[in-house]
């Protein structure tokens, strides 16, 4: 077995939104990188490949276990593959011994796991206890991994804090987050490693997937077609910038002594509640176009506001989010039409 590199880190969903950029900045600063990924079909795998090619992995056709080295990044390798793969995932962890573990793949959206429920328990549930029987058996010192707010379902309590109780998801990807808090809980409990799980909130930015919100606003309001806001527009959203949401991670990535027990739950968000319309009113601003706006009733699984407290990652990690939504929309929108090439 080869020696546990110091700086080696697994960032799994490296080809989605905020793995890509986790894994960029990981590298940036010097990181050594394996990116993993199943590169699947819930959205356009275009976008995923054009990740992946600006990390340096320029294979349209990427055969699945076959670990790839990058044309740009000396420290970078990816591979395609499952989590819930218990033969060939295991042996990525003993070969690579890493040092650290950035759990971000998941079978994501509140809405999709309406209409196809077994790939959220394949994902998130078998997937999640594979990488914690992984890190249990290769001596990792540190799993970070991704939760979510929805597991706040309707609490009234505002703002959401990690001391609330989370007993009430409802949505079946809710349920499937609180699982894998309880399960991280159980392995840090038992086996004596450390486990952090991130709840992220409404994370938006260049590079986002289609099926979010900023993507859907501003490719309707471009094309002339009408926006969809749900609950006739009486909706909040913590709407957190995708480098806010990066550099929180990197402060637990390199400060893990500032951790004091085995296993933590943070909130991880903006602490700044957006109405949607005013969202949606930047949005029109920054592309000096008007929207056509299709009001609609509430979405089941949906929730009407979100906000989070984030007092504890400040405390613990100084982490102190500062894009506002102008800037952040302006970045976007910017990205949007070079990558996009519609305006």
């Amino acid at each position: 077995m080869q020696e546990q590199v110091k700086n080696k880190v697994l960032v799994t969903g490296a080809a989605g939104f905020i793995g890509f950029h986790l894994a960029k900045k990981l590298l940036d600063l010097g990181f050594e990188v394996v990116g993993l990924d199943n590169i699947n079909d819930y959205y356009e795998v275009n976008l995923k490949l054009a990740r992946l090619k600006e990390l340096g992995i320029e294979k349209k056709v990427i055969a699945y276990n076959e670990i790839l080295g990058s044309e740009k990044y000396s420290k970078f390798q990816f591979i395609k593959l499952n989590l819930e793969d218990r033969e060939q995932l295991p042996k990525l962890f003993k070969e690579h011994n890493f040092k650290i573990v950035c759990n971000l793949a998941a079978q994501a959206g509140v809405r999709y796991s309406l209409e196809n429920p077994e790939a959220y328990i394949d994902s998130n549930v078998v997937g999640f206890l594979n990488i914690l029987e992984c890190c249990r058996n290769n001596n990792i010192e540190h799993l970070i991994y991704a939760t979510s707010s929805s597991v706040y379902g309707q609490n009234k309590k505002i703002p959401f804090s990690v001391k609330d109780n989370v007993d009430h998801p409802i949505s079946l990807y809710a349920a499937t987050k609180k699982s894998n808090e309880l399960m991280a809980y159980t392995y840090s409990h038992l086996f004596n490693f450390k486990t952090t799980g991130l709840r992220f909130f409404t994370v938006y930015g260049p590079w986002g997937r289609p099926d979010m919100a900023m993507f859907l606003f501003t490719d309707a309001i471009i094309k002339g077609k009408p926006i969809k806001v749900f609950n006739n527009g009486n909706l909040e959203r913590d709407f957190t910038f995708i480098d806010d949401i990066v550099d929180g991670v990197l402060k637990i990535v390199t400060n893990p002594e500032n951790q004091k027990p085995n296993y933590s739950l943070y909130n991880i968000g903006n602490s700044k509640p957006v109405k949607i319309l005013d969202f949606i009113d930047e949005i029109e601003k920054q592309l000096g176009l008007e929207a056509q706006k299709e009001m609609l009733p509430m979405q089941a699984g949906d929730v009407e506001r979100t906000w989070a407290d984030v007092s504890d990652l400040k405390k613990d990690f100084g982490y102190k989010p500062n894009t506002s939504i102008e800037k952040g929309v302006g970045k976007y929108i910017d990205w949007y039409k070079a990558y996009y090439e519609k305006l």
